[in-house]
C-alpha cells in the first residue's frame, strides 16, 4: 500500500485527479489544472529596528484564471513553503468555483512569525512584500486577502504600498480591509458563519435539529470562534474547543456567553477559566459529537486517527485538515465531511462582495451581506449534495466535480483545450 502523503500540493493534485476521473473529463482538464499557472518567489530587504538589514523571502502562487482574476490570502507563518502556497492556490480555484463566484485561485505567504517583530518592523515587512509582488497583482488581475496571522491592518499597509507603485487609488486590490478603509460589513464573521451554515444544512439532511446538537471546534481563532458563536446562536451546544494554548471539554456544554466575552475582550482564549476539563487536541477530534469543526491547520485527520472519529458531520473550517486516505475511511463509516472548499468558502464569498463594493464605491448593510452569503452558500451546498447523491460519491469529490464542470467549460470556451 502506498504511503500516505502529507504534502498539501500532492494531496490537492490527488483530489483533482479523483474528481476528473469520476466526471470522465477530457485528460486535458487535469493536465491544465494539476499545476499553478505561475508561482512567483520574491526576496526583499527590510531594515530592522536595531539598524540591521534582513532579507525576507515570500511567494505568490496563481493557479488558474479561466473564470476570473486570481483570489486568495497571504499568510505569515513559520511553516509556509512553496508547495503549501501552490496547494492553497489550487484549493482556492475550486473554492471560488464551487461557490459560483467569478474568481480563480491565488495564495501567498512568507515563512515568518509576526510575533518576532515590532509593529514598525511588521509594517515595513508587509509593505516590502506588497511591492515585491506588485507586478503580478491588481484589482482585475489578482486580489490578495488576509490569511493565517495577517489582518485588516496588514492589508491596509499593503494597499498603501501598492498604490505608491501604481500611482492611483486602487483599494480593491486587497480585500479583508478594515471598514474605515473600504472593508465590508460581515467580512470578519464570514468564514465561521459559512462553516456553521453548511454544518446546519448537513445536519438537516441527517434529520438532526441544530438546536441541542453538539459541536467540537478545533482551532479557536477567527474561523473557529465564529463557527462556535453562530452555532451557539442557533441553539447548538458547544462541548469542546481548542487553540494552541488550551483544549477544553465540558459534556454539559461550555458557557459560551463567558467564552464570547473573554474572546471579545482579549482577542483569544489564553487560559481555561473553569470552562470545563483540560483535554488534548487529539482527544477533541475523537469526541462523540454531532459536528466536529477542524478550524486549525492541515492534516489533522489522517489514516492514523480517522477510524476513531465519531462525529456525524465534519465541517472543515481549515484548509486541508483531512487527508484523502482519511476521507475514504470516513466515507465508509457514513460520516458526512463538508469539504473545506465548500465549508469555509464564506470568507472568499464576502471578500468577493467587498471587491464588488470597492469597484462601485457603494456599500451594503450587514444584514444584506449575510443574506447574500447565505443565498450563495445554500445554493452551492444543495448543488454539491445533489451531485454527490447522483454519482454516489462523498461531498469532497462532488464539490471538486461541480467546480471542474464550471472551470472546464470556461477553459473550453477560451480555447485552452
Amino acid at each position: 500500500m502506498a504511503k500516505e502523503t502529507l504534502n498539501p500540493f500532492e494531496i490537492a493534485q490527488k483530489q483533482i485527479k479523483s474528481a476528473c476521473d469520476k466526471l470522465n473529463a477530457d485528460p486535458a482538464v487535469y493536465e491544465i489544472l494539476k499545476n499553478p499557472m505561475r508561482v512567483l518567489e520574491v526576496s526583499f530587504p527590510v531594515k530592522l529596528d536595531n539598524g540591521t538589514v534582513k532579507t525576507f523571502v515570500g511567494y505568490r502562487s496563481q493557479h488558474n484564471n479561466a473564470v476570473g482574476p486570481f483570489k486568495g490570502g497571504l499568510r505569515f507563518h513559520p511553516d509556509v513553503t512553496k508547495d503549501e502556497v501552490k496547494a492553497l492556490s489550487t484549493w482556492m480555484t475550486f473554492k471560488c468555483s464551487v461557490a459560483g463566484i467569478p474568481y480563480g485561485g491565488g495564495k501567498g505567504g512568507m515563512a515568518i512569525n509576526p510575533k518576532d517583530y515590532s509593529k514598525a518592523e511588521l509594517e515595513r515587512i508587509s509593505k516590502g512584500f506588497a511591492k515585491a509582488i506588485s507586478p503580478i497583482i491588481g484589482e482585475k488581475v489578482d486580489i490578495p486577502a488576509p490569511d493565517v496571522n495577517t489582518n485588516g491592518q496588514i492589508m491596509s499597509w499593503m494597499v498603501d504600498a501598492y498604490e505608491e507603485v501604481a500611482g492611483k487609488s486602487t483599494k480593491g486590490v486587497f480585500t479583508g480591509k478594515p471598514l474605515e478603509f473600504g472593508g465590508s460589513l460581515a467580512r470578519t464573521e464570514a468564514t465561521g458563519y459559512g462553516v456553521n451554515l453548511t454544518a446546519k444544512k448537513a445536519l438537516a439532511k441527517l434529520n438532526i435539529d441544530v438546536k441541542g446538537a453538539t459541536y467540537a471546534v478545533q482551532g479557536f481563532g477567527n474561523v473557529g470562534f465564529y463557527t462556535a458563536y453562530y452555532a451557539h446562536k442557533d441553539g447548538a451546544k458547544i462541548v469542546a474547543f481548542s487553540n494552541s494554548d488550551v483544549a477544553i471539554y465540558n459534556e454539559n456544554g461550555i458557557d459560551m456567553e463567558a467564552v464570547i466575552k473573554d474572546f471579545e475582550e482579549n482577542g483569544r482564549i489564553a487560559a481555561n477559566k473553569g470552562y470545563g476539563k483540560d483535554i488534548t487536541n487529539a482527544e477533541l477530534l475523537e469526541l462523540e459529537v454531532d459536528v466536529l469543526a477542524p478550524c486549525a491547520l492541515e492534516n489533522q485527520i489522517t489514516s492514523e486517527n480517522a477510524d476513531r472519529i465519531k462525529a456525524k458531520v465534519v465541517a472543515e473550517g481549515a484548509n486541508g485538515p483531512t487527508t484523502p486516505e482519511a476521507d475514504e475511511i470516513l466515507f465508509k463509516k457514513g460520516i458526512v465531511v463538508i469539504p473545506d472548499i465548500l465549508a469555509n468558502s464564506g470568507g472568499v464569498v464576502v471578500s468577493y462582495f467587498e471587491w464588488v463594493q470597492n469597484l462601485q464605491s457603494y456599500y451594503w448593510p450587514f444584514e444584506e451581506v449575510q443574506q447574500k452569503e447565505d443565498a450563495l452558500l445554500s445554493g452551492a451546498f444543495e448543488d454539491v449534495w445533489t451531485l454527490a447523491s447522483e454519482y454516489k460519491v462523498d461531498l469532497r469529490n462532488a464539490a471538486y466535480m461541480k467546480s471542474i464542470e464550471r472551470i472546464s467549460k470556461a477553459m473550453k470556451l477560451r480555447g485552452w483545450y
